[in-house]
């Protein structure tokens, strides 16, 4: 895990870099995005410093869905997407977790996503359903 005192997101928590600050409460900010894919876009982090959605306390994710709601409708987006990035060859570029709240106005604007799927091999699919439960 990085130090949150070099962390880009924990100096915007603490008002050290300025933003264009929507929500802050206990546990979440949320602020407008500056380099952004469409009008309204917007971060919502946990102000607990972590690297990865795993290395949260559930407890500070309660919030992060509302508040992205609440953007979401004030943004008056129809159609949105919420993302949230783990690691480096998953898209994630700051090290502390975030979520963004991204309206997709049309087909150029907003985020753009390929989804290479493939048809799925029952047998390795009930393997994996069976391993997955008995871990949860």
């Amino acid at each position: 895990m990085s130090s949150s005192a070099a962390c880009i997101f924990c100096k915007i928590i603490k008002g050290d870099i300025p933003s264009f600050k929507l929500y802050d409460s206990e546990k979440v900010f949320a602020f407008l995005d500056i380099g952004p894919l469409s009008r309204g876009h917007a971060l919502v982090i946990p102000k607990f410093h972590g690297k990865k959605l795993t290395d949260i306390p559930d407890e500070d994710l309660l919030e992060i869905l509302p508040v992205a709601k609440k953007i979401a409708q004030a943004s008056g987006a129809e159609d949105f997407n919420i993302l949230q990035n783990n690691g480096r060859i998953a898209h994630q570029v700051v090290d502390h977790v975030h979520f963004h709240m991204i309206p997709k106005p049309n087909e150029t604007e907003g985020l753009g996503v390929g989804w290479p799927s493939q048809p799925a091999d029952m047998d390795k699919l009930k393997a994996l359903h069976e391993e997955l439960k008995a871990k949860m």
